[in-house]
Order: structure tokens, then C-alpha cells, then sequence
């Protein structure tokens, strides 16, 4: 590990950019959240269908289903891009990510207490810097805690679905030194790349980690394993207050 490594914004190896989450940023919609990780930002928004996909019907599957749709402006890269919807045709990476989404949502939810309906958890990146999927993920799970609070009240559903909770962070390896919540900086030149989605009994819902174009050791791995925990802890927390 280099004993000089300073990150392009100063920060520690360890420590989070600073995050925001603004709840109710929608004000039309059921649960939303603006999810902030520095110059990253994502709205996330909940909406409730009374319906199940067809599948679920087809196949007498009970309770209800959470899915996730994600989607990059045209400008939040910079340079604009095209709208997927005006090619006609999703990336491989768009994909990914959504279903990556709702994958974690439903990990952390009794799908047979939501009862007979659809929730779909719209993210739209304003703005990308690194680490759009994992504040996706944790901006979800705010809109989606308050959409099923309001679910609550209004006497849709009776018992509380939600049996942990869950957050989302970045981890990688830049210039032998194992660092926290990447920058698109870092992340571009990074040794290794690596999103952890865990649950707040220390669980991992998801860990995707690659070597670009270099190798990591198992020491390594339980480090960077070690960062992400503390910043999910850190975002928890976070999640907490902005929820209530």
C-alpha cells in the first residue's frame, strides 16, 4: 500500500463523499427520495400498481412483486447521450442495474405481506459521477419505505413488509490502496472496481467486484469487504433520519 496516496478530492481511503438524501422530492408521488453521493445524484421514485405481472397469475404465485427500472438523461453524463427509449432498445448495462434494483428491494421485503400489487421503483440519474447504481439503491429503499408507510395508513396493507433494511455502496482498489465510495476520478482508473449491497444484519445481498486488467488477493478483498460495511453503516444511519 503507497504511503502517499491522496484521492482527487482529498478525502481519507475510508471516508464517504458527502451524502444527501432529500425525501419527498416528488411531490405527486407515493414515496420518492433525491439520493445525493457528492456530484452524483438520483431521484428515486416508488409507484403502486393494484395488479401482479402476468406471470405471477400464470403461475398462481401469491402476494405481490417489487421491480426496478433504471435510467440514465441524456445529459447526466456530460456529453449527451440518446435516450434508450428513443433507440428503441435497453444497454446491457441498464439492465443490469435494474434488475440489480429490484433484486435488492425484494430481498428485504415479504412480498407475501405487500399483498396482490406491483411496486415499481423508478431510478433516474440526474447526474453521474460514480456509483450511480449503489445510490440507486439506497435512494430506493427510502422511497420505497415511505410508499409503503402511506400503503400503511391508508389500510392497504396491515403488517409491516419490510424485514431489514438495505443500502448500497462502492469499494475499490486505486494505486495498491483499497479506498471507499468512488468518484468516476477513481473509479476510471481503478485496479478494482467493486459494489456491495448489504442489509443492516450484516448480510450481503450482492457483492460484484472485477479486476481491470489486474489481479486482488484475498486480504485485499476482506479489506475492501471491511470499507463497505463502514460506509453502509454510515448510510443506514442516514437512511434512518431522513425516513424518521
Amino acid at each position: 500500500m503507497t504511503t502517499d496516496f491522496v484521492r482527487p478530492d482529498k478525502r481519507r481511503p475510508d471516508q464517504l463523499r458527502r451524502v444527501r438524501i432529500r425525501k419527498n422530492y416528488v411531490r405527486s408521488a407515493l414515496g420518492s427520495a433525491l439520493c445525493e453521493f457528492g456530484n452524483t445524484r438520483v431521484i428515486c421514485v416508488a409507484s403502486v400498481e393494484e395488479e401482479v405481472p402476468r406471470w405471477m397469475r400464470a403461475q398462481k404465485v401469491t402476494g405481490g412483486w417489487i421491480t426496478g427500472e433504471y435510467a440514465m438523461l441524456p445529459y447526466a453524463g456530460g456529453e449527451r447521450k440518446q435516450r434508450e427509449s428513443t433507440r428503441g432498445k435497453l444497454d446491457g448495462r441498464t439492465v443490469e442495474i435494474q434488475r440489480l434494483v429490484g433484486r435488492a428491494m425484494r430481498a428485504v421485503i415479504d412480498l407475501e405481506k405487500l399483498g396482490p400489487r406491483t411496486v415499481w421503483v423508478d431510478c433516474d440519474v440526474l447526474e453521474a459521477d460514480g456509483g450511480t447504481r449503489t445510490a440507486a439503491i439506497t435512494g430506493a429503499f427510502v422511497a420505497l419505505c415511505l410508499a409503503l408507510r402511506k400503503l400503511q395508513k391508508e389500510g392497504l396493507i396491515t403488517d409491516w413488509p419490510i424485514k431489514q433494511q438495505i443500502a448500497a455502496v462502492s469499494v475499490g482498489i486505486l494505486e495498491g490502496t483499497p479506498i471507499l465510495d468512488l468518484c468516476y476520478a477513481e473509479d476510471s482508473k481503478a485496479a478494482v472496481d467493486m459494489n456491495v449491497v448489504m442489509t443492516d444484519a450484516g448480510e450481503f445481498v450482492e457483492v460484484q467486484g472485477s479486476g481491470e486488467e489486474a489481479t486482488f488477493t484475498t486480504a485485499q478483498l476482506h479489506q475492501m469487504l471491511a470499507l463497505a460495511e463502514k460506509g453502509v453503516r454510515e448510510l443506514m444511519t442516514l437512511q434512518k433520519r431522513v425516513i424518521g
